[in-house]
């Protein structure tokens, strides 16, 4: 009889173990109780900490590359710092607006909503996009499928950050519940990324989902990175953050200065290969742990260690305190950070027509919507969930066999290139790195035809000369065997005052 009632004991106890401060375990399946205003205090916490984090960075985005911002840089909070982003620098929410439009399908289409319409929003919003976006929209609008769109082979920037910065809605639309939010990461992140990408996605998901149902950001970064194949150099990679920190407990800069030494080799992004920029997921993403763990639950500490390392200063910090925001909640974020928001509080994000206020209410909804399609209920002022143990999602690996071994100038804009162009190298892959004159003048319709032929077989393709519509390079291949190669590129229709202009090959080789 007493073992009976000790197990009852311990079956009713185990909704209350999320109110526990330090979280050493959460069996899977296992029922957790949250009040309503308690979600949606976390919700809350984690839009407005985002809004925060990139908001503070973004003075200082990509200008510290593989060096920190030293400690006698006063990093500033000025009074009306987001109302001024958001009348003059709009730009900056990237990391936010990004969100949005995968929040709006799902307002309008509803939790399963399909992967299409999530890909035609993206691809056809009025922003423009960058890196891994913006080829993941090139190739959309020019009739590729998600997640062909993503795949390393059609997006040299498949291991770059942008799901990452993005993913933010699928953790905080499933509180407790990271494998539901791995698998919208699935279906979302494969539009743009692959691999690596793809996996700082599921990783901050995951995050995001934990950070609900505990209060240890040891326990969340370490509980959270079981999303993630054991094989994967992304997931090493974290687990060394960890291990680092463990063993350089009170200097970050240590734990920073590490990740230097082991994992700052980008050899992928055509703006990173052999270059101080490092946009990559797994980097920014180290550097997301650091802030996390060296903040110690201090939203302040928190944000302004994401930021001082460097590359992606804006991304990190919003990215570690949307994470810290939804453990702590709205109510616990100190007034000296959450007061900047109150000016804009209503007003809609740019290309949106979604505000903070309406996101918060947005993100009680769909979260309330995901947890009954979890087996969750809602009973009033007391929401039940069904906690899902975190479980690795599905091994990817992008550029293997691949290593750049040559970055070389091709030139300008010679009346050469304005027609025609040529040139060898050796190896199995290869990156043309490309602008157009009148970079930002160039918003017509008109598209250069490009004819692109290597060893004889040809390819045709457009270019337009809309930033928002082009690719970020003009050419990419790594299915071409090892040896050497003859490239002839020929503009089709030549134009008389604007030209394609070729900047660098970046050649890979699998020796």
């Amino acid at each position: 009889m007493k073992k009976y009632l000790l197990y009852v004991a311990c079956i009713i106890a185990l909704p209350l173990f999320a109110q526990v401060k330090k979280q050493n375990a959460l069996v899977d399946l296992q029922k957790i109780s949250i009040t309503k205003a308690s979600l949606q205090d976390k919700i809350k916490g984690g839009w407005a900490g985002k809004t925060i984090g990139v908001t503070y960075g973004g003075p200082y985005e990509f200008h510290y590359l593989g060096t920190l911002i030293n400690d006698y840089q006063k990093i500033p909070w000025p009074d009306g710092q987001v109302k001024r982003y958001f009348d003059l620098e709009p730009g900056l929410y990237d990391d936010i607006y990004m969100d949005l439009s995968f929040v709006d399908v799902i307002e309008k289409y509803g939790v399963d909503a399909p992967v299409d319409s999530f890909a035609n929003a993206f691809a056809n919003a009025a922003y423009p996009l960058w890196h891994a976006n913006q080829t993941g929209r090139y190739n959309i609008l020019n009739g590729m499928k998600a997640p062909a769109s993503g795949f390393w082979k059609n997006n040299p920037h498949a291991d770059d950050i942008d799901f990452q910065i993005e993913a933010d809605f699928a953790g905080l639309m499933h509180p407790g519940m990271g494998n539901a939010a791995s698998l919208l990461c699935d279906k979302v992140g494969h539009i743009m990324n692959y691999g690596e990408g793809y996996y700082g996605g599921v990783y901050v998901a995951n995050m995001y989902s934990l950070a609900f149902v505990s209060n240890d950001i040891n326990f969340v970064v370490s509980e959270a990175l079981k999303s993630i194949p054991l094989k994967s150099k992304y997931r090493t990679c974290m687990q060394d953050v960890i291990n680092w920190h463990t063993q350089f407990p009170n200097d970050w800069k240590k734990t920073w200065f590490e990740i230097q030494r082991k994992w700052t080799e980008d050899i992928a992004c055509p703006e990173g290969v052999f270059m101080p920029f490092d946009i990559s997921a797994r980097v920014n993403s180290a550097y997301v742990l650091i802030g996390l763990l060296y903040g110690q639950g201090d939203f302040g500490k928190t944000v302004e260690i994401a930021t001082r390392c460097g590359q992606d200063a804006d991304c990190n910090p919003s990215t570690a305190g949307g994470i810290l925001g939804a453990m702590l909640g709205f109510d616990k974020i100190p007034d000296y950070w959450k007061d900047n928001l109150k000016e804009v509080a209503n007003r809609n994000f740019v290309y949106t027509n979604i505000s903070l206020k309406r996101m918060y209410e947005l993100g009680y909804k769909h979260a309330t919507q995901m947890l009954q399609k979890n087996g969750g209920v809602v009973n009033g002022d007391m929401i039940t969930m069904v906690y899902q143990q975190p479980k690795p999602v599905v091994f990817e690996e992008s550029f293997a066999g691949l290593k750049p071994v040559q970055r070389k100038w091709l030139g300008w804009n010679s009346e050469e290139v304005k027609n025609s162009y040529q040139f060898e190298f050796e190896g199995n892959g290869m990156v043309i790195h490309s602008t157009m004159s009148n970079e930002w003048g160039t918003t017509g319709n008109y598209a250069f035809k490009v004819e692109m032929d290597i060893d004889g077989k040809k390819e045709l393709f457009s270019m337009p000369y809309n930033f928002r519509l082009r690719r970020n390079e003009l050419y990419s291949n790594f299915n071409l065997s090892q040896g050497k190669h003859l490239v002839k590129i020929k503009i089709l229709n030549p134009d008389k005052i604007a030209s394609l202009q070729l900047k660098d090959l970046i050649v890979y080789s699998n020796k």
